[in-house]
């Protein structure tokens, strides 16, 4: 009945052009506009609905939520998975979620094209590696809720919650074809996004999780522990990392990249928006691979395209998710906030990779079909021994 989906929506990591809005001339619809969304029609339409709630409806109703319900259906009738609203308390979530720390129990989760909510990885450390929970784990109820076709949004919103209470989780789990139920407690979560290690014969390994605003820093120290221990090359793993702040990214690679283009981002018209160049201030000289696979979307891709296009690094896995376009965050008057896709990007090499991906440069595939890398055993990991024999060819 479950089937593992490709990855469509990212609660707080599609990629995000800015936080607080974005350069673009704002209107409303006027008289003069040929095709109006709310006309006379509509509004009579809508009148005779309520009339019919107001005179049968069983259950009390709640204007609030049916205002919010309007909200959503605007954004849902745009047919973007990555265009949509937030109440206020959803809004403060996701700069909560961005800023590194928040109060859940610690996985991250995608959606599918038919709503099935799955987890792409428990964040190590957390109530919910803890408690058992398993990337590919398919939520099917929260609470007494049972998980059918709410947005990710509202299932995040039912996981979370204050800290020390506890919240009832099953999941099916594919690989053994059953469902487990789990008691969670939650506590405050810190996305420590950046994984780095030296593995033997003194090569560097950075595994990159998610693009949040402290990611960068923790990143550019990893580099620089691995420059004081002279290492022989870098590896960095994005696979199932479903991406991130835009700034992040931008500012890994400035930190890698010599002077140049990282990516163009145009609008529907094809005029250029923005231009993110490398100041050359710094740059990395080092043998580099980066690690990739069909969940290393959005950010993922701007990280892996640009070092690819300007030969600072070397690609091993699997054609990427393609996510080639941008989302900004809009703040509405009220408190509450819109996400809107409002353009695509580009590569140095001016590729526009959206729903095609970028090929590796060396394809490598994991044993037994396996699509993620999260639960992969070390012995077991094809793509990263490739990176090790590039790291060794290109010493």
């Amino acid at each position: 009945m479950f089937k593992k989906k490709s990855l469509a929506l990212v609660l707080a990591v599609a990629l995000c052009m800015t936080l607080v809005g974005c350069d673009y001339e704002i209107r409303k619809k006027s008289d003069s506009d040929s095709s109006p969304i709310y006309d006379k029609e509509v509004e009579d339409k809508v009148e005779e609905i309520n009339g019919y709630i107001d005179a049968y409806f069983y259950f009390e109703t709640d204007e609030n939520l049916q205002e919010e319900a309007i909200y959503d259906g605007i954004l849902a009738g745009l047919d973007d998975p990555y265009s949509v609203y937030y109440t206020e308390e959803e809004f403060a979530d996701l700069m909560e979620e961005n800023s590194g720390e928040y109060v859940g129990v610690g996985a991250v989760v995608t959606q599918g094209a038919d709503k099935s909510v799955t987890i792409v990885r428990p964040i190590p450390g957390s109530p919910a590696e803890e408690a058992g929970l398993m990337a590919e784990d398919i939520v099917v109820q929260v609470g007494d809720v049972e998980i059918v076709d709410q947005d990710l949004s509202t299932v995040v919103d039912m996981i979370r919650g204050e800290e020390g209470t506890t919240i009832y989780i099953k999941v099916y789990r594919p690989s053994i074809n059953d469902y487990i139920e789990f008691d969670v407690t939650r506590r405050v979560v810190e996305n420590v996004t950046v994984y780095a290690e030296v593995l033997e014969d003194n090569i560097g390994y950075i595994q990159v999780q998610q693009f949040y605003e402290n990611t960068d820093e923790e990143f550019i120290e990893a580099i620089k522990d691995m420059q004081s221990k002279d290492v022989k090359g870098i590896i960095v793993d994005v696979r199932d990392n479903p991406g991130g702040l835009l700034t992040s990214v931008v500012n890994m690679c400035d930190f890698i990249m010599d002077e140049g283009p990282i990516l163009t981002t145009k609008d529907k018209t094809g005029r250029v928006i923005q231009q993110y160049d490398s100041t050359a201030e710094e740059s990395l000289d080092i043998p580099m691979v980066v690690l990739v696979n069909g969940n290393s979307a959005s950010a993922s891709e701007i990280f892996a395209g640009a070092l690819k296009d300007t030969g600072k690094a070397e690609l091993v896995g699997t054609t990427t998710f393609g996510k080639g376009i941008v989302q900004s965050v809009l703040p509405l008057s009220d408190g509450t906030a819109i996400k809107l896709t409002v353009a695509k990007y580009f590569t140095p090499a001016g590729h526009d990779i959206h729903e095609a991906g970028i090929e590796p440069d060396y394809v490598v595939e994991l044993p037994d079909g396996m699509e993620s890398a999260v639960n992969v055993k070390r012995e077991e990991d094809v793509q990263l021994d490739k990176a090790i024999d590039i790291i060794y060819q290109l010493n």
